[in-house]
């Protein structure tokens, strides 16, 4: 009994031993396990604690780059840039954010739509993007934001950066507008994407979408330190940003305003260009819109109004709005077929009101015809029987080239607008390829007084004139200034008549007496009696322009219709004809060219020419100005 007694206490002190030792291994595997816990946390793992640390105690804060701004020719500020107050959340960083919602409209008064609409946006984004609650703060509204932000934690009031257009409408069509960065704004461009902040603006169309990478600057990123609540406490570090490029173009405000104003009520353009540097000084499409209504995002109702506007006041008519050219177009008829031998300035035709051809009739504009016509006479009255017959002999083929070689039916100022339109100059092979079809005799006709299948735009009219007002060469349409010196532009055209030398103002024509011919035609055309622009003729040398007038049909007249000779007030406005008027001046010695075109206005010689007259006058009394800086330039260059 006793013998059994003390070895199974001997059995029961070796468990018991065993389960200390046991539990002492156990205790001191943990005790190291902790100990080398602590040392790969605070030594191995010490940066990175560090570093989360410090993204929980250091915030990175990256505003809006600057936009550069766009200056006038004599360096007015036409775009520039302002503080725009807004207040941004993220609504993972807010605890309770319905609370904070109703807090925020408490402070601001925010009406139940807004609040809705915020709502609805939390609901479309993901949780870590983040929410422009308002981008229209007052001022008055900024500083109560901020004065409660300690007790709404995850709001962040933000200075933004906004554009300001000075002059409103008149730029509109030029230097386009901004509006928030879409998702395929940031998809599209790099520069955008590594840029972008919530309320970041970028150009939309226009100037300021072309020249986007110019503009735009680079982020100021602010580094401050916050406490527990994530209220900032101290200020570390700034890295300053730079303003974007600031880029000055060609055209004058003055005239730019004036050309506004000359337009008021009506549809149309204008469009002045330097005949030897290519310079656009006015560009303007009526009507217009407001780019500053673009600044904190148009509504959807105002959006669809400006689309549904008959009127077009989004499409910049002057690069986009394509039209038959009318009567405009018969100076290069006559050149082209002086250039290519097949009428001489002698030859006569004679116009009563109209012609048969191919059992078809085809009418001049003036009842009882003009009589016998010489070419320069036919200019001067605009004879459309004599250029029926000009074209017949000519051939739409030949006519082309010319046409071309003049900037119809193509692209005027290459890389500065994305949407301006090439137009079209037709010719046999064109009508082939594009409808399919062969071309016919009367389709050539037409095409010489500017009707039928050409379509042109305004600036492309600006162009051919400019380009025979200068002697028939070659120019490079811009709206950045070139500074050139205008005499050794000239002495290069002119170097070019008797020798084929190298030259960046190549001649258009193989005659330059040619040209002389048409541009003697248009003068008398403007002022001589008889002439389709004599009525707004200015006798005074220092003004004198020269110009032809048209009429471009929108509608083909039956003999009924024209039988009954109808006022302009009489004529339903969709069915008016366009007026338009070409020009160039001082006629002595000739340094612009213009376009005016005024939808539905009627004749060219009422509607258009008179506005020409007006302009011209303003266009002068400003040159001086411009060619004192044009020299400044050119010497500092």
């Amino acid at each position: 009994m006793l013998g059994g007694g003390i070895g199974s206490n001997v059995r029961k002190s070796k468990l018991i031993n065993r389960r200390m030792f046991l539990a002492s291994t156990a205790k001191a595997v943990v005790f190291f396990g902790i100990i080398g816990r602590l040392f790969y946390l605070q030594v191995e793992q010490n940066k990175k604690y560090l570093t989360l640390s410090d993204k929980n105690r250091i915030r990175e804060n990256k505003l809006p780059p600057i936009r550069g701004e766009f200056k006038d020719y004599f360096g007015r500020t036409i775009a520039g840039n302002l503080d725009v107050y807004e207040l941004h959340v993220i609504p993972e960083q807010v605890e309770d954010f319905r609370l904070l919602i109703t807090r925020v409209k408490q402070i601001l008064n925010l009406s139940d739509k807004s609040v809705d609409k915020i709502y609805k946006t939390k609901k479309k984004q993901k949780p870590w993007e983040t929410i422009i609650i308002s981008d229209n703060l007052s001022w008055d509204e900024f500083s109560k934001i901020n004065y409660y932000l300690y007790d709404l934690p995850g709001l962040k009031p933000i200075i933004s950066v906004g554009r300001n257009y000075p002059f409103n409408e008149s730029y509109s069509h030029v230097l386009g507008y901004v509006a928030y960065a879409s998702k395929d704004d940031l998809s599209s461009n790099e520069i955008i994407n590594e840029r972008h902040v919530p309320g970041l603006r970028v150009g939309k169309n226009g100037l300021e979408k072309t020249f986007e990478t110019q503009l735009i600057g680079t982020n100021t990123v602010q580094r401050f330190e916050v406490n527990a609540y994530g209220k900032r406490i101290n200020q570390l570090e700034v890295q300053n940003g730079n303003q974007g490029n600031s880029l000055r173009i060609t055209i004058d405000t003055e005239i730019q305003n004036y050309t506004n104003r000359l337009l008021d009520g009506e549809a149309g353009s204008i469009s002045v260009m330097d005949i030897y540097t290519g310079e656009i000084i006015a560009m303007n499409s009526s009507p217009s819109f407001n780019p500053n209504d673009f600044l904190y995002g148009i509504g959807s109702q105002e959006w669809k109004d400006l689309n549904s506007n008959p009127f077009k006041p989004l499409v910049n008519k002057t690069i986009s709005g394509l039209y038959s050219p009318g009567s405009t177009i018969k100076p290069i008829v006559a050149l082209s077929a002086l250039e290519n031998d097949v009428i001489k300035p002698s030859m006569q035709v004679y116009c009563s009101d109209s012609i048969d051809f191919y059992e078809q009739k085809f009418h001049c504009w003036k009842k009882k015809g003009h009589g016998y016509m010489t070419l320069k006479n036919a200019i001067k009255q605009s004879c459309d029987i004599y250029f029926y017959e000009v074209a017949r002999l000519l051939g739409v083929d030949r006519l082309n080239e010319t046409a071309r070689k003049f900037g119809l039916g193509d692209i005027v100022l290459k890389n500065f607008f994305q949407n301006e339109k090439k137009g079209v100059f037709p010719s046999t092979k064109w009508k082939k390829e594009a409808i399919g079809q062969n071309w016919y005799l009367g389709e050539t006709l037409i095409t010489g007084i500017g009707q039928g299948y050409i379509q042109s735009t305004p600036l492309q009219l600006t162009l051919m004139t400019a380009q025979l007002a200068n002697g028939g060469n070659k120019i490079h349409p811009t709206i950045i200034p070139n500074n050139k010196n205008i005499e050794e532009i000239k002495k290069e055209m002119q170097s070019n008549e008797d020798y084929d030398l190298p030259t960046n103002y190549p001649p258009l024509v193989r005659n330059k007496d040619n040209v002389k011919f048409i541009l003697d035609a248009m003068f008398k055309s403007t002022n001589e009696i008889y002439g389709t622009s004599y009525s707004s003729r200015i006798e005074d040398p220092k003004y004198q322009f020269a110009g032809k007038t048209g009429t471009a049909q929108v509608k083909r007249i039956t003999e009924a219709e024209r039988e009954l000779d109808r006022k302009l007030e009489q004529i339903p406005y969709k069915e008016r004809d366009h007026a338009w008027f070409i020009a160039f001046g001082p006629y002595k010695n000739p340094r612009y060219a213009m376009t005016i075109l005024v939808e539905h206005g009627g004749s060219g010689s009422s509607t258009a020419a008179p506005i020409a007259k007006k302009l011209f006058k303003k266009i002068i009394d400003r040159h001086e100005e411009r060619e004192k800086v044009r020299q400044s330039a050119s010497i500092i260059s």
